[in-house]
C-alpha cells in the first residue's frame, strides 16, 4: 500500500555534507519532493519533504533516517484563512514561496491552496490584516 506524507527533517551539522536523502530513493524506492530546505555548510540543515512509496519502505527509510541522526517531525501544523478578515489584498500571492496563492481572474479574489503550502509562516507574517492564522 503506498503512502505519502510531509514530514520536516533536522540535520545536525555532522550531516550536512551526506547523501542522507539520496540513499531515501537509491536504498528505499522512496520518490520525494523538497518543498523547502535550509541546508548551509558546517551548520544545521532543514528539509521539508513529502516522501511518497511503500509503506513497508516508507517506515525502513524512516528508521535509516533515524539511526543516521536525523531529527524527523511530521508536519502536523497547519496554515488556514479567515475568510472574514481577509481583503483580497493580494500581499500573499507574491510572497509565497510554493504558489499556494492565486488571484481568480474574474472574481479578482485571492484562492489559497493548502495542499500545496509548506507551512513556513511567511503569509502570516507578511499579511496586513492578519488573516493567515497557524493551527497545530
Amino acid at each position: 500500500m503506498k503512502t505519502s506524507k510531509r514530514i520536516v527533517l533536522r540535520f545536525p551539522q555532522r550531516l550536512v555534507d551526506r547523501p542522507i536523502v539520496y540513499h531515501l530513493i537509491r536504498g528505499y524506492d522512496l520518490a520525494f519532493n523538497i518543498l523547502k530546505a535550509s541546508i548551509t555548510p558546517d551548520k544545521e540543515g532543514l528539509m521539508v519533504l513529502e516522501i511518497t512509496g511503500e509503506r513497508e519502505a516508507y517506515d525502513k527509510g524512516i528508521a535509516y533516517l533515524n539511526e543516521a541522526g536525523v531529527k524527523i517531525d511530521a508536519l502536523n501544523r497547519e496554515v488556514t484563512r479567515n475568510e472574514h478578515r481577509c481583503t483580497h489584498c493580494g500581499a500573499c500571492v507574491t510572497m509565497c514561496p510554493v504558489y499556494a496563492f492565486s488571484i481568480d481572474e474574474e472574481s479578482r479574489e485571492i484562492k489559497f491552496d493548502a495542499k500545496k503550502c509548506i507551512v513556513c509562516g511567511i503569509c502570516i507574517q507578511g499579511c496586513p490584516p492578519r488573516a493567515m492564522e497557524l493551527h497545530f
